[in-house]
Parts: structure tokens; sequence; C-alpha cells
């Protein structure tokens, strides 16, 4: 399946795009050898049993980026060897993200089970060798076996003659054998300091139905010894893999030098594994999440996976921008989540248009503006991008504004409503405070206020300075209600997976504040009605508005809808980590 051989160039690389494994294929190609003349060739190999999160998204953008970076091609490849949990919706899923995060593997798709023929011939082949063996050892007797010690006993199935392998192997196959009964183990070296090379299993017995092969399979190979010959069969020259496959890389080139491929060996390369604070990255704990319900699903907004980041309104952009920031390393590290939000941040703030909404409003009652009195104002859509234009908003007697932009009796520094101080309404007028309404229980339910008829726009004729701040509103007369979600961190512990800790304890039951009666201006009617059309909703991102002076928010992907709008807060406006 290699590609055609060509000339590959060496193209050249700033501070940005060089890294030690940038590096790695460089020396490879310069040096020539068993990479002569042949096309930087990647691969994405992705287990569908879960769905893709953001750990997932460095790995596949190293694999995608460096093929990229050289002129070479990049496979993408389901490792579904392992049947117990995977599933076609797993990869409809991770082929969806793939493509969002702007990749493309062309024609080069394959499934590992495609060479599950191939796979059973080289074991064959390493039986007849002498190289492999049946055994009937139990894991837990096997490892008394393999023990600690320069010279560990040796599994008396190890001596085995070959055509008794054989046969056994043929029973195993034809589902002769019961699970767990044997396996069929590597013959390598018993004394070896790795125990990676102590005799590994390459095949075991499940009795399980495959989501591709179905039942026509009852032995299946270890990944440790299917991946390296997918890989050496599809052509790949590197093969780019997390750090906790470098000790499994004596046994990935003892498996491609002693089967019959008529390739080269590929060339692994570990790099270390993303760590993010505040979460976790293990697919069994985000399976167990979901399934216990713990979240509304793998698309909660409050999950790593690349699902629930895309619902929660994070981009494309600002996530391939994350993973070139934190750049590759060779040693395991954790970066603060914070960073992730600061390249959302920095993404939304020069797209995303604004608009005005209310989180929690308060009535605001311009008592000398003409009752059924209405005229319009135009706001600019981004301050940052004058070609996004402006929207127009409209402005009555009555209004709605944040309740904590009014306070009856102000603390220091306080600029916002108070009785005798006046602010700018944003976009519109200027106003002055003269004091509110409570109910019986003495909350305050209405705030007055008198405008300047002269101030249109928010500059009084006179010249005078306004000490006030600009505070944003909506028009009562001309808005819809929502809901809207405020996300916090799924886990208060920032290192909820360490040592001798229960993840699930970590758990933080602030991390998600759901808003209702919310207020935003009308013109959000349209957005929703258009994103009501769109095919594959989940599939991309909604649209994303900076609520001014609020945060940046997006529609939910899923819930919201024209009838009843859902927005999910997708970051702050500042970044509120304290170092």
């Amino acid at each position: 399946m290699a590609d055609e051989e060509k000339m590959t160039i060496i193209p050249e690389a700033d501070e940005n795009t060089r890294n030690f494994i940038y590096n790695f294929i460089e020396e490879d190609i310069a040096k020539g050898g068993q990479f002569e003349g042949k096309t930087v060739h990647t691969r994405f190999p992705p287990e569908p049993n879960g769905y893709l999160h953001i750990g997932h998204c460095k790995a596949l953008c190293i694999d995608f980026g460096m093929a990229e970076k050289f002129g070479g091609i990049c496979n993408l490849r389901m490792d579904d060897t392992n049947p117990a949990k995977e599933d076609t919706e797993y990869v409809d899923a991770i082929k969806q993200d793939i493509h969002w995060l702007g990749f493309d593997w062309g024609d080069r798709f394959y499934y590992g089970s495609d060479y599950f023929e191939k796979d059973y011939e080289y074991a064959i082949e390493l039986i007849k060798k002498g190289l492999a063996y049946v055994c009937e050892l139990t894991p837990d007797q096997f490892k008394e076996y393999r023990g600690d010690t320069a010279t560990p006993a040796r599994s008396p199935y190890r001596d085995r003659p070959i055509e008794e392998n054989l046969a056994l192997f043929e029973k195993m196959k034809n589902g002769e054998v019961e699970e767990g009964k044997m396996t069929l183990r590597a013959k390598i070296d018993l004394a070896s300091g790795n125990f990676n090379m102590r005799d590994p299993v390459i095949y075991r017995i499940r009795f399980i139905n495959h989501h591709r092969q179905g039942t026509k399979w009852c032995i299946f190979p270890m990944y440790d010894f299917a991946h390296p010959i997918q890989d050496a069969l599809e052509g790949i020259t590197h093969s780019l893999c997390s750090l906790e496959y470098e000790d499994h890389r004596p046994l990935y080139n003892w498996v491609v030098e002693n089967v019959s491929i008529p390739y080269h060996k590929p060339r692994q390369i570990e790099f270390a594994r993303l760590g993010i604070d505040h979460t976790v990255m293990s697919k069994r704990k985000l399976r167990q999440l979901v399934e216990e319900k713990y979240v509304s699903g793998w698309d909660d907004p409050r999950m790593p996976t690349l699902c629930g980041l895309r619902r929660r309104g994070y981009t494309a952009k600002s996530i391939r921008n994350f993973c070139d920031t934190i750049g590759v390393a060779k040693t395991s590290n954790v970066i603060e989540f914070a960073e992730l939000e600061r390249c959302l941040r920095d993404d939304l703030n020069a797209t995303a248009e604004r608009t005005m909404a209310v989180l929690h409003p308060v009535k605001l009652t311009v008592t000398n503006y003409p009752e059924g009195k209405s005229e319009t104002f135009e706001v600019e859509n981004n301050p940052t991008d004058p070609s996004q234009g402006t929207h127009t908003i409209t402005f009555s007697r009555h209004l709605y504004i944040e309740e904590d932009d009014f306070m009856e009796e102000p603390i220091p520094k306080y600029k916002r409503m108070f009785p005798g101080n006046e602010v700018r309404l944003k976009g519109a007028y200027l106003a002055t405070c003269t004091g509110c309404v409570k109910d019986e229980n003495g909350n305050v339910i209405e705030v007055l206020c008198e405008y300047d008829p002269d101030s249109r726009g928010g500059d009084p004729a006179d010249g005078r300075k306004v000490k006030g701040a600009t505070i944003h509103w909506v028009d009562s007369e001309n808005c819809l209600d929502a809901e809207v979600r405020l996300y916090d961190n799924l886990f208060s512990d920032p290192q909820p997976d360490g040592p001798d800790k229960n993840f699930l304890e970590a758990l933080n039951p602030e991390s998600l504040t759901v808003l209702n009666g919310c207020k935003v201006e009308k013109s959000m009617l349209e957005v929703a009605k258009e994103f009501d059309a769109r095919e594959n909703r989940t599939g991309t991102n909604a649209p994303t508005f900076q609520f001014m002076r609020v945060g940046f928010f997006c529609l939910d992907n899923k819930d919201s809808s024209a009838e009843h709008l859902v927005f999910n807060r997708s970051v702050s406006l500042k970044d509120g980590f304290k170092k």
C-alpha cells in the first residue's frame, strides 16, 4: 500500500516549526538510507472506543502537521483490534472531528481489522521460524514465571514443537479453545531488562462480536503486534506516538524485523502526552462520567472531548493554535486550562460579533422618555474589525440592565448606576439615576433614571465629562428570553487524576450554572432560525457572540432552537486565573 516513491524536498523551518520530531525527520531525509527517495508518510491511529479529546488533538496535529510540513501524507487508521468497546458511532465521530479541525486523509482511510488476515499469516510465519509459541499459563502464572530477576523461569510451553504450536493456534482460530485458556506468545528474551520483550502475548482469544468483522474471528492480535505490521504494510515512514510507547519500541522493531513484509522498517518516535489541569484524559474515566450520568454525554461542554469543546464554542483555529503554542516536548508536563482559554479568547475577540444581553435583568425606566416612543441606533459589530459593519438596536422608555449595575448605596470606586450618578447607556444616551422601586421584601425590582435628550450617541452637547461607566442594556419592548449556561472546570482539583485519588470525588458541584429569563437582542431570533436550518449542526460551530461586558457565548448546537434560545458561555472576557 506504500505510495509511489518520489523525491522529498526538505522545507524551510522557522522556530515554531522546528522541534525534535522535525529534526529527526529532517536528519532521516538528509542521510538517506532506508528513507532514500521516500515521501514522509505518517498515520493517526485512534481506537474507536470513545470520542476524541483535546489530548488526541495534540497527537493528531503532530501526525497530520508533520506530513503537511514535509509535503508528505498522513493515513487515518481505526485501531479496532480490541472489539470490547468499539463502535461505528465512534468511527463517524472521529472522522467528523478531524475534518472539523481542518485535516484530511484523502483516500487513505483504513481499519486495523482490515489486516486481520495478514496479522494471522505473520503469526504463522513467526511460529514456523520458532519465534512464537502457544502458552497455557494464565497471566498471573506467567507473571510469576517471568519474575523480576535477570534469569526468570521459562514457561513450560516455550519449547513446544513447531507443528504442535501450529495445530494449537489453528484450534484457537477455529474457536475450539475456551477464552483465556491459551495465548500466542512471541519468543524473544526472558532475561531482557525491558519486560515488554519477555515473551509478550501477541494473540488472545475473545468470543465477542466485532463491529465490522462480526464473529468471523475469535482470536485478536495485540496492539504491539498488529500496529507495527499495519504501519509497515501502509508504507509509513515515521510512526509518531506518545511517550508511554517508548519502552515498546524494541518490540515494535522486533516485529517488523522478523516478519517478511516487503518494506523498510518504519521509525517510531515518541513525544510527551498532553496534560491539562482540572481535567482527566483517560477514555475509560470519560466513559464512566458519561455512563454514570455525571455529565449529559460525550458532548457535554464541560468535557475535554472535541465535540464537547465545539459545543461550548471552541473553534478549530483556537485549538490548533493551542497545540502550536504548547509545542512538542519529550518530557511530560501539565498545561494550565487558562492557556486554552486564552487561545479561544484571542480568536473570538477578532472574529465574534458584539451584541447586548442581560443575564440578571432588572427593569430600568427612563422616566422622562415618552411612553410608546421608540427609536433606533446603530452599534458596531466588532470594534476590532470595522468591516463587520453595524447592527440596529431599539431604545424605549423601558429597558433591562444587569442587577449588579445598580447599587442604592455604592461601594468605593463604584461607577455604575446609583442615585445621582450619570452613566452612558451603550450606544444611546447619557442617563442619571434618580432612585429605585422595591418590593415588600426590600428587593430592587425597578431602577429609575432620566436621560439627556441632547446626548444621542453618548456624547453630551455641552462637552461635560462623564465619570460614570458605560453599561449595556436591552429594550424590554424588543428583546427575547433566553437560557444561558455558565460553565466552569468540571473538577475543582487541579490534578483530579493524581495518584491515590478518586477523580469522582474531585467533581466541581458548581461546574454548571443555568440562568433562565435572560434577555437578549431580538436580532438573535433570525440567527437562531438560520442555525436551525443548518445541516449537521453538532458537527459545526454554532454562531458565537461577545455579550458586551459579559463574555463570549455561542448558541448551543444541540438544545437551542428559535423557540427556545440556549447560549453557552465559551469563555470570559478576561483571564480569571490567578497565578
